[in-house]
């Protein structure tokens, strides 16, 4: 018999939390999880209520003997657990809405995790997760921490390189959701697909794709050359490529690809909508109301089939998948973003990459593909430069390196709007970035 587990969840709070739920009720007989504890702080306590009687009720409902604990204490939490998941948003959806419309004043793309937005989610984020890990080191240092926290690259990076837990994994929903995405394009069960992913989080690239272990890359290149195919995650609307770009790249690109490739069209793209309905955040402000709302019923007890709207469709079976994996040394391939330790010839050894690779109890070894196609290898070396600049500046609070690395990111025109956008964000987000302020 073996023995229970606990799983921590920092962000427990969060409207996709519904979604984790759902993964380990679905995979109970391969992880037979007996203490799960939703972590959150004070702003949060009033969604981690909500949330977590929510998951009290799905698992009420699947008869399954774990134990839902709801907590403001991080170091309760975290005593003794087995693994440790973070989806957090530092500074909520209210920051990031900043993220989003700022940088629009100077004619740069806001967004999330790309640009100006992504720099600040990160310069928030890195010491936050620094500190978990710190935690982490005291009170389980043999759990395996699983971030979906967001930019998932730079906060990897900055695992990797500025704390001692070597146990890190992170993960997003976008590769699984382009597999999914090409499986309907082909007709056929998501199962029967394999695509070979390199690169970056967010700036990840399908290398080969396999059906029944067969490659129908050139078939799915010429599909996708179809400007109606290009997207397939819910919170960005591709423009469609141009036939000619997309069959000289001769490789699957991912949403986030449209920022770097088309950026004027983006660009054009999001002032339009913000003018009209406001950001990505404002509108997700209001979806999240609305799910809040759905998840206070008493007698819902499964995830609404509402929350795919939000854009975290997958990212639950991508997370639980991911855990029972290591917990049961599967050695099944998986998108993850790891250490490169070699599989990316012009990534050095030990920066975080977005890969796939063999997933074992000893955590994700990645398949060494050589180099990247020269056609995409700049792109991603200067977001690799982009991320650890970043990184850096975020863990030392270093204001130049902050502008240095706005200032490397191919959506920032210069050096001087890099740095304007830079004064009028730290302004913004004071709060938050104590690390520049004390």
């Amino acid at each position: 018999m073996q023995k229970g587990l606990k799983v921590a969840t920092i962000g427990g709070g969060s409207s996709y939390t519904p979604e984790l739920i759902e993964g380990f009720i679905k995979r109970y007989d391969e992880f037979p999880l007996t203490e799960l504890w939703l972590v959150d702080i004070e702003e949060g306590k009033e969604k981690l209520e909500i949330v977590g009687n929510l998951a009290k009720r799905m698992i009420e409902k699947a008869e399954l003997p774990i134990d839902v604990h709801l907590t403001l204490d991080r170091e309760e939490a975290l005593k003794d657990a087995d693994f440790v998941t973070t989806q957090f948003r530092v500074g909520l959806l209210e920051a990031r809405a900043k993220d989003e419309r700022i940088p629009l004043k100077y004619n740069v793309l806001g967004q999330e995790t790309n640009g100006p937005g992504g720099l600040f989610k990160g310069l928030r984020t890195v010491p936050v997760i620094v500190d978990i890990c710190n935690d982490m080191e005291r009170l389980c240092p043999d759990a395996w921490l699983i971030n979906f926290t967001n930019p998932a690259g730079m906060v990897t990076e900055a695992v990797l390189r500025y704390t001692n837990i070597d146990k890190v994994v992170g993960l997003c929903n976008v590769p699984i959701g382009i597999e999914m995405g090409i499986a309907k394009l082909l007709d056929v069960d998501a199962s029967r697909i394999h695509i070979d992913f390199a690169g970056l989080n967010h700036m990840v690239y399908g290398l080969d794709v396999y059906l029944d272990g067969e490659s129908v890359k050139d078939r799915v290149i010429e599909l996708l050359s179809d400007p109606e195919n290009t997207s397939f995650v819910k919170n960005i609307d591709g423009i469609g490529w141009e036939p000619e770009f997309i069959r000289a790249l001769d490789a699957l690109t991912c949403p986030y690809h449209n920022y770097y490739y088309k950026s004027q069209d983006m660009l054009e793209k999001t002032k339009k909508e913000a003018e009209e309905k406001g950001t990505r955040a404002e509108v997700v402000l209001e979806l999240e109301k609305e799910l809040f709302e759905l998840y206070k019923d008493p007698d819902l007890n499964i995830k609404p089939p509402q929350l795919e709207e939000r854009g975290g469709a997958y990212y639950s079976d991508a997370a639980v998948r991911l855990i029972t994996s290591i917990y049961n040394d599967k050695r099944d391939i998986q998108p993850v973003n790891t250490r490169n330790n070699g599989a990316i010839a012009s990534i050095p050894n030990d920066s975080a990459v977005e890969i796939s690779s063999v997933i074992t109890k000893d955590g994700p070894k990645p398949l060494a593909i050589g180099d990247l196609p020269v056609a995409v290898r700049g792109l991603v070396q200067q977001i690799k430069s982009f991320e650890r600049i970043g990184a850096e500046a975020a863990v030392n609070g270093d204001y130049d390196k902050a502008v240095l690395a706005l200032t490397i990111n191919p959506l920032t025109p210069s050096d001087s709007v890099a740095k304007a956008i830079i004064d009028e964000m730290m302004e913004a987000h004071k709060t938050h970035l104590p690390q520049f302020f004390n």
